[in-house]
């Protein structure tokens, strides 16, 4: 039997860090910043709902357990998707 070796990521996708004020990506080499004040699906969920995160499809990412996609541009460059949420509203 083989395994994975300890620290060898094996998802294209993870979440690195959650604080306060939002929550970072892993996405193959890239770190992407999700500040809760652009993204509030994710502010008062469970940790776990933020950690189950999957690369969906070519430049998506989904939450299954939020039922969120974004696209990853969206993500890079917030500015130029100027669709704001009610989530709170």
């Amino acid at each position: 039997m083989t395994s994975v070796t300890p620290g060898t990521r094996i998802s294209p996708v993870e979440v690195i860090n959650i604080s306060s004020h939002g929550f970072w990506l892993l996405l193959g080499n890239e770190e992407l910043f999700l500040p809760f004040s652009e993204f509030p699906w994710f502010k008062d969920v469970q940790v776990g709902k933020i950690l189950n995160v999957k690369l969906h499809a070519s430049g998506h990412l989904y939450w299954p357990d939020l039922d969120v996609d974004l696209a990853v541009e969206s993500i890079r460059y917030p500015g130029q998707f100027p669709l704001v949420s009610r989530v709170g509203a």
